[in-house]
């Protein structure tokens, strides 16, 4: 994964250079793009991903449905589908893709990196098919199960600090939900 190339923009999301994976980890300075999708089932609960013990970020946490880079050259759009594929399985061969609801854009700053978050929503009651090497665990949760625990901090908190953030964006944007 240490291979992977990414753009690196500026603050009106223009292309100002390319850097590694390993680069912009470590680097707050590098502002770089990635996606997000909230996987929604069809009773209104939200799928989330538990992080593998050998992620290098947030070893252990449960995390938002899907995340990923948009790799260098890449429509966020082909990111998003090459993510849903690559980390749930969605769709599986013969199935049609679910169709996407662009949530909010929005920058996510902590001390080890700056990402330009993109996010969308979509329906997706499973099969899943989780990539092992980068998730644990992975299973739908009602919106009283995250908001129970959204409040620990620290090592307590079950959840990484991006979900967190894009759980309370996504209430103050009125708790929208995919067709």
């Amino acid at each position: 994964m240490s291979g992977e190339i990414l753009d690196l923009i500026d603050e009106n999301d223009q292309v100002v250079g390319r850097a590694s994976r390993s680069e912009v980890h470590g680097n707050p300075a590098l502002l770089h793009r990635v996606v997000h999708v909230l996987v929604f089932d069809f009773g209104g609960r939200v799928f989330l991903q538990k992080r593998s013990e050998d992620k290098d970020v947030q070893p252990g946490k449960w995390d938002t449905s899907v995340g990923g880079h948009v790799d260098a050259e890449e429509s966020r759009k082909t990111a998003v589908r090459r993510e849903l594929r690559e980390e749930l399985g969605i769709p599986p061969e013969g199935r049609p893709a679910p169709s996407l609801t662009f949530l909010h854009a929005y920058r996510h700053e902590n001390d080890y990196e700056s990402e330009l978050v993109t996010t969308w929503m979509c329906r997706w009651d499973g099969p899943f098919h989780l990539q092992e090497s980068e998730i644990s665990d992975g299973r739908f949760w009602s919106a009283s199960e995250i908001e129970s625990r959204l409040e620990l901090k620290g090592e307590e908190s079950p959840f990484t600090p991006n979900f967190t953030d894009e759980w309370r964006r996504w209430h103050r944007a009125g708790c929208p939900r995919p067709e």
